[in-house]
């Protein structure tokens, strides 16, 4: 295959970008709606689990949860001074004509205690917005543009609730994409100028960039229109597709100069750069899409969205790179050095071994023990703060500290008798008799940490019986009862998630099966969710990594090695960002608010990590695999391969990194958290694990690095695929006028 793709490319180049330019034309048409078709909320729960079905029977029979509040602030008289009353009824009369708007419900009409602030200047407006995820966006959207700010006779409006957090989170994602690419840009082309010392070599690797990018923007917006897509995939697309173009062009360019540098033709150097680093780059995709892949065995379109844009940008990166770089080095040949900076040398030979690396790689592998125990003891203290990881979900507290919706969450806990807005909803989807159903609430409210249980007849208190007459109708219905627990524990907090089970461990009303929803609620099966399904996620990503690995190797301890070590890495990077962003370290420095580890963004920043370890794998190990297929011991493949993948790993690694380091400018803090652990990932992958533990490893293991057993090695002999392949035809010297690059970079 790659021989056909490096004649097709050597004899039709032009034709080659002519077809690629249509294509990318084409694919910016159709991705430049992506934005519309994507939501920008929600997908971060399983719609199998309980307080998800909960859900959906308080959208049919009871118009839906409160996901908007109003925090409305009076003037001096307070909520209850004849301006405010009239002007509160007022509001609340116009919000109940808003067709987009349902069980809307305050302290003026409905007469509740607790919907009024402790000193009396505040009430609370509560709302369901109904639509699905993308219409409720919409609907949120000019809700808040018609109704916050002032309102009437001095009434002051902000807006909380899961409705206003999605609307400020996907204002705020589009911000933070715009200053990160912003800042990533003309750093990666800076970065690039010194790693390639001409201005040519420096643009081929954005132009891969830019065709992933656009490629799958084009994905993004077909399947927008088929299934749910969270639009916090555009951030992984432009990450993802700016690092993966440039790593693999690097990878192509480095190769084809190499030969160019050993007296090779144009054309020959071209071929036989498809055929090895070609090879590399399509194993290498293989293995980060493997680890992506399986972000879908998750039920939550949030996490599944990522699987769809980190494929596709993958694939599209590899196509183009395995037909359009090819392409680009044919039509160009020595010119790709031209626009040389002033610091780069090329007017006489060099190795295209680097002795920086190849030194390293022998002085390690001369003292394993000495340079392998000070790199584990570090990482390992790195990781040790995962023994106390705990984990949540987004909410209000992932926005800055000035954000309105989270300025009236924080407002609804200090100033407020219980949470309304974070009750514990359950429902009963069926018909249930006044007597069961108060016994039911009255042993709910017994609970230490319960404020108050609303029924259809009654609310209840301590298990007692508020009032006569104390109950909201709007909770009853004759074919099903719905029952709000409000509690004054802070949402999503250990006690909270506690309340949970304990409400659903209450005996019910007999012949009733009540479904228990909520924010906590959600929180508690999120995590029994993905939790569940983690364990199948990471065995495929095991098992395909080893699959393809064995493919590319022929050796069964090399996929073992190749396994261990980036679990070693990966869990330094994890601990890092628990030490961060849970424990708090940094946290003034960066100006996020400490909670626990997102499970999601953790999940995501796993796999993503562990593929991109194993795109840096492929790439060292296919050199030292070809060195070693060549007559050379391990030792010497070692030293050699690191000695020519050195500076490309880190120069690659470098570029990758700074990618997704610019998110650590964002304003929300799980982006920074999965921006900053995975591009420490990276680094940590190239600088220890490629740089000493790769060597160390290979020096322990010596020819068993690379045994297979007897059926395996004939599978592989016969299936199997690695760099191999003809040398390139060398001349005596370089043509006459060619330039011969000279390894400045130094990266």
């Amino acid at each position: 295959m790659f021989e056909r793709i490096a004649e097709l490319t050597v004899r039709r180049p032009k034709l080659v970008l002519v077809v690629a330019g249509l294509l990318v034309v084409l694919m910016g048409v159709l991705g430049a709606g992506a934005f519309g078709k994507l939501l920008s909320g929600g997908g971060f729960d399983d719609s199998a689990s309980e307080s998800t079905r909960a859900k959906q029977v308080i959208d049919k029979k009871f118009g839906g949860e409160t996901n908007l509040v109003l925090l409305v602030r009076a003037p001096d008289g307070g909520v209850d001074g004849p301006a405010a009353k009239q002007g509160g009824q007022t509001l609340v009369a116009d919000l109940k004509k808003e067709k987009h708007l349902d069980n809307v419900i305050s302290y003026w009409d409905a007469g509740i205690p607790e919907l009024r602030s402790k000193d009396g200047r505040q009430a609370m407006v509560l709302a369901h917005v109904k639509g699905d995820d993308s219409e409720r966006a919409e609907n949120v959207k000019g809700i808040l543009e018609h109704y916050t700010g002032r309102y009437g006779p001095g009434l002051t409006i902000r807006a909380g609730g899961a409705g206003a957090v999605g609307d400020e989170l996907s204002e705020q994602v589009v911000k933070d994409l715009v200053l990160a690419e912003a800042i990533a840009v003309p750093l990666t082309l800076l970065l690039l100028l010194v790693v390639f010392g001409s201005v040519v070599a420096a643009l081929l690797p954005l132009v891969i960039g830019t065709v992933a990018v656009v490629g799958t923007f084009a994905e993004l917006a077909v399947l927008g229109g088929l299934t749910d897509v969270s639009v916090f995939a555009i951030n992984l697309t432009t990450a993802l597709g700016l690092g993966l173009g440039i790593d693999y062009a690097l990878l192509m360019i480095s190769r084809f100069r190499e030969h160019l540098a050993a007296g090779a033709e144009v054309d020959e150097a071209v071929r036989h750069t498809v055929r090895t680093a070609g090879r590399t780059v399509a194993f290498s995709a293989a293995t980060v899409a493997a680890a992506l892949a399986s972000l879908l065995v998750f039920p939550q379109f949030f996490l599944r969205s990522f699987a769809y844009a980190g494929v596709g940008v993958i694939i599209v990166a590899a196509v183009a790179t395995l037909f359009v770089m090819p392409a680009l080095l044919a039509l160009l040949g020595h010119r790709v050095n031209s626009g040389r900076m002033p610091w780069a040398r090329f007017d006489r030979p060099a190795s295209a071994r680097t002795p920086l690396w190849g030194r390293i790689a022998g002085t390690v592998m001369r003292r394993p023990a000495l340079t392998a125990i000070p790199v584990l003891a570090v990482l390992l203290l790195a990781a040790s703060p995962l023994l106390g990881i705990t984990f949540g979900t987004a909410d209000e507290r992932v926005l800055p500290e000035d954000a309105q919706s989270r300025e009236v969450s924080a407002a609804l806990r200090a100033d407020f008798d219980g949470n309304d807005a974070a009750a514990v909803h359950i429902v009963v989807d069926g018909p249930v008799t006044e007597g069961p159903l108060a016994a039911y609430a009255s042993e709910l409210s017994r609970h230490r940490d319960v404020v108050r249980v609303a029924t259809s007849t009654g609310t209840y208190i301590g298990g007692r019986p508020a009032a006569p007459g104390a109950g909201n109708p709007a909770l009853g219905r004759p074919d099903a009862q719905r029952i709000d627990v409000v509690s004054a524990l802070a949402p999503k907090s250990d006690a909270a998630q506690d309340l949970v089970a304990d409400v659903r461990a209450v005996t019910p009303p007999p012949g009733t099966h009540p479904l228990v929803s909520g924010t906590d609620a959600e929180l508690v099966d999120s995590k029994d969710s993905i939790g569940g399904r983690l364990p199948l996620a990471i065995a495929l990503v095991a098992v395909t990594t080893f699959l393809l690995l064995f493919l590319f190797t022929g050796s069964v301890v090399q996929p073992l090695r190749a396994l261990l070590l980036n679990m070693i890495s990966l869990g330094a990077a994890l601990g890092a960002m628990t030490w961060m962003f849970q424990d708090g370290h940094l946290a003034s420095l960066f100006g996020f608010t400490p909670q626990p580890m997102d499970t999601s963004m953790t999940v995501l920043m796993f796999c993503i990590a562990f593929g991109l370890s194993m795109d840096y794998e492929v790439f060292v190990l296919s050199r030292i695999k070809e060195l070693h297929d060549e007559g050379k011991d391990t030792e010497s493949a070692v030293v050699d391969g690191l000695g020519h993948t050195g500076r490309i790993v880190s120069a690659a690694a470098a570029l990758l990194a700074v990618s997704f380091f610019a998110f650590g400018t964002a304003e929300i803090s799980f982006m920074q958290m999965f921006g900053m652990g995975t591009g420490l990932a990276i680094l940590i992958d190239a600088i220890a694990v490629r740089g000493v533990l790769v060597p160390v490893a290979m020096r322990l293991l010596g020819r068993s690095a690379w045994y297979a057993p007897g059926p395996l090695r004939r599978f592989h002999d016969r299936f199997g695929l690695s760099e191999g392949g003809p040398a390139p035809a060398a001349a005596p010297k370089p043509p006459v006028g060619a330039v011969i690059e000279k390894d400045t970079a130094g990266v």
